[in-house]
């Protein structure tokens, strides 16, 4: 055989392996026909039989970024821990596969109309929620009108925008009508705002008891739809200080957490005991300024303080690379429509300084708010920005809040701030969601009259080069006139402990495998 025939065949005995489909003999007797040692093919056997799925065990989970203040209304999902949770018990109509591409949840197909004006989305008739009940397409329809209409507070409702009906067609048949077309709404479905629960959840687990910013313990949902959950029970710990999430991994207290201190990834991946997942994701940290607040009412001021951060050393001693420069634009190059051609905007504190002269605004002076929670070293980050601002003549006073309320208290509240962003999966998510111009979550408060007019056009143009190119001119906007420093995209760095499984392939949409660790994960037997 040659080696190319070998390696095939050694994947294909690896699958079978992990697909249960092939006994241990016979792997053994096919590796030495490819070639493998029979040392290398014990090896290669028990890694792959590990892999299999296997059913059992509770799976104990330190999670980051939880709050007493955190509720069960989906339109008010905003930290992990609610995020997390609504991914374990709860359901959506689509879901990111870990191959990130578009997959079912409680929708098994769906079909656009020729103008993408009109949408229909057949449910799994085997969906039930924990209760027992049928989930049906009146749930559905129930579901999403909570983020619609005048009254609703989600904030989600900038997504919805342009739906003008939604209707229960059968029991089993959802359509939704929009007043322009709009390609990605099967996309748009996965937002993770957009549970179904109007009763107690249809997600692979359910809730058993728990309290906010604290823990909560669910057990499996014998009638859950889908594949996967293979723990008996998930026990979700809020834990918000990096030192005790991490403590309590290496001791065996948790299972896994969602979020590892960077500064110790070359120590934890030493450690046989600990199995770190780096993934390089869409996820961003931002640094939004309030456009109508004074001085960021001033685009010369905007410019400046995003001229005054040196991103490369922020990504060399805070990041320790595990990031991508960003260009203060919210898309990032692992998304679809990425503008590769945009002059990246360099530290540059003269340019900065010149700046803020024209602006009337030499010796600027500012506060930023910041958490520990926000991100792995994200007050170290903040305190670092401050040293390189200083350079151009810009004084910002770091000011550290409480982890509890931060998202509730701080952010959309106090003008200058960090902030962590999840991955959406297309542009077009993500600029309704946080830069249009009435959006609840238009965190810098900017109102930009032709990225209006943009995002309306791209939302339902199907030729691909012309959205490309709307897509790109919204980039430059943000950029150049946008009240948001982006510094860099995050990979989202979290950890398993020994005998942890996880697929080949784990979605990059939020850490923990697109949040559903619960549901994909397992232990080996």
């Amino acid at each position: 055989m040659t080696r190319k025939t070998d390696q095939i065949l050694l994947d294909r005995l690896a699958m079978a392996a992990r697909e249960g489909k092939i006994s241990r003999r016979s792997f053994l007797h096919y590796a030495g026909v490819a070639g493998v040692t029979a040392t290398a093919a014990t090896g290669l056997w028990t890694k792959s039989a590990a892999a299999q799925p296997q059913r059992g065990g509770t799976f104990r989970w330190g999670l980051h970024d939880g709050n007493t203040s955190d509720t069960h209304d989906p339109g008010t999902y905003v930290t992990r821990q609610m995020i997390f949770l609504a991914h374990t018990h709860r359901s959506y109509l689509t879901m990111i596969t870990p191959e990130n591409g578009l997959g079912p949840d409680l929708a098994t197909a769906w079909e656009a109309s020729p103008d993408a004006k009109v949408w229909t989305f057949s449910l799994n008739e085997n969906a039930s929620f924990h209760s027992g009940k049928k989930c049906t397409s009146q749930d559905v329809v129930d579901s999403l009108n909570h983020h619609r209409g005048d009254a609703s507070t989600s904030a989600a409702k900038a997504l919805l925008s342009d739906v003008t009906d939604i209707q229960a067609d059968g029991d089993y048949t959802v359509v939704i009508s929009l007043a322009r077309g709009n390609a990605d709404l099967p996309w748009l479905m996965t937002d993770y705002h957009f549970a179904i629960c109007p009763s107690d959840g249809t997600g692979p687990y359910k809730i058993d008891s728990g309290e906010f910013g604290i823990q909560w313990e669910l057990s499996r949902h014998d009638g859950w739809h889908g594949e996967g959950a293979y723990f008996d029970n998930v026990n979700m710990i809020i834990l918000n200080d990096p030192n005790a999430r991490q403590t309590a991994l290496v001791t065996g207290d948790v299972d896994a957490v969602s979020l590892i201190e960077l500064k110790t990834l070359a120590l934890l991946e030493r450690n046989p005991n600990i199995s770190v997942d780096n993934i390089p994701s869409g996820g961003a940290i931002t640094m939004p300024m309030h456009c109508n607040t004074a001085p960021f009412d001033d685009v010369n001021v905007r410019n400046a303080l995003k001229l005054a951060i040196d991103r490369d050393e922020i990504i060399e001693k805070i990041s320790f690379g595990a990031a991508t420069k960003a260009n203060d634009f919210h898309l990032s190059p692992v998304q679809p429509y990425w503008p590769d051609d945009i002059p990246q905007r360099e530290y540059d504190p003269d340019q900065a300084k010149s700046l803020l002269k024209k602006a009337g605004h030499e010796g600027l002076s500012v506060n930023m708010s910041v958490a520990e929670s926000v991100y792995t070293g994200a007050v170290d980050m903040c305190v670092l920005y401050a040293e390189q601002a200083k350079a151009a003549g810009i004084n910002i006073n770091v000011v550290r809040e409480p982890n509890d309320g931060y998202y509730s208290d701080v952010w959309l509240k106090k003008p200058f701030s960090a902030v962590s962003w999840g991955a959406r999966p297309t542009p077009d998510v993500m600029f309704t969601l946080a830069y249009k111009d009435d959006a609840a979550w238009n965190e810098t408060y900017w109102k930009n009259e032709r990225f209006n007019e943009l995002l309306l056009q791209a939302k339902g143009e199907l030729d691909d080069s012309l959205r490309a190119e709307m897509y790109r001119e919204m980039c430059v906007l943000m950029r150049d006139d946008g009240g948001t420093l982006l510094p860099f995209f995050n990979n989202w760095v979290y950890a398993r402990g020994r005998g942890v499984e996880r697929p080949e392939n784990v979605a990059a949409s939020w850490s923990c495998d697109g949040a559903r660790a619960a549901s994909r994960w397992w232990f080996s037997a």
